[in-house]
């Protein structure tokens, strides 16, 4: 019996490699276009989401499996999605500081 091998080949590897590296570059170009603040906006969120996609570059080896690199992309968004929250939460929290020293 022989097994199956169900990861990422050398290509397909290298594939999803350049994408990540080519989503960073292009989010980067995005913010330092001098014509759309639209654009501009949209770049600065691609930016903070390609830098966290770029933590998946080491795992875009041959034979990881497809799945994992999903899950650990899904970890990654949460957590984010944690920092977010704490970031919102203590700065409402600040502002019922400011109003309760006046």
């Amino acid at each position: 019996m022989q097994e199956k091998n169900t990861g990422l080949t050398k290509k397909q590897a290298k594939i999803v490699e350049i994408t990540i590296v080519t989503f960073c570059v292009l989010s980067l170009m995005a913010i330092f276009q001098p014509f759309s603040i639209l654009l501009y906006s949209i770049a600065c969120v691609c930016v903070v989401i390609g830098g966290l996609m770029f933590n998946l570059v080491p795992l875009c080896r041959e034979g990881v499996k497809p799945g994992q690199l999903v899950k650990i992309a899904i970890i990654i968004f949460i957590i984010l999605f944690i920092a977010i929250l704490l970031a919102i939460g203590s700065a409402y929290l600040y502002g019922i500081y400011l109003e309760s020293t006046r």
